[in-house]
């Protein structure tokens, strides 16, 4: 399943049971210079860029995946994020995760 949110990222959901969230707008870590935090503003743009994004990543019940700091990581440029979802596409669970390059 993919599923968009207000207009800044996204969620892909595999048959694996794990999603992965990929997020770059206001309250989010990334790295966009035109952007002032205002909640739901990019819902007044046509298109929305970023250079980098944060990821979470969660099971099917609502477990997350802790990054060793937090359950999200960001500032990931479009490599970076394009190697975890692969890595999620492939898990069988949360576990075949941990200790990747977290």
């Amino acid at each position: 399943m993919i599923s968009s949110t207000l207009n800044k990222g996204f969620t892909l959901s595999f048959n694996n049971g794990l999603t992965i969230s990929i997020q770059f707008g206001a309250g989010n870590y990334y790295n966009r210079n035109n952007m002032v935090y205002i909640p739901k503003s990019e819902m007044l743009e046509d298109i929305i860029e970023s250079e980098t994004a944060e990821i979470a990543i969660w099971d099917n019940e609502d477990n997350w995946f802790d990054f060793g700091f937090d359950n999200v990581k960001g500032y990931l440029n479009a490599n970076e994020v394009a190697e975890w979802i692969n890595r999620v596409a492939n898990a069988v669970s949360l576990t075949d995760l941990q200790g990747i390059d977290n």
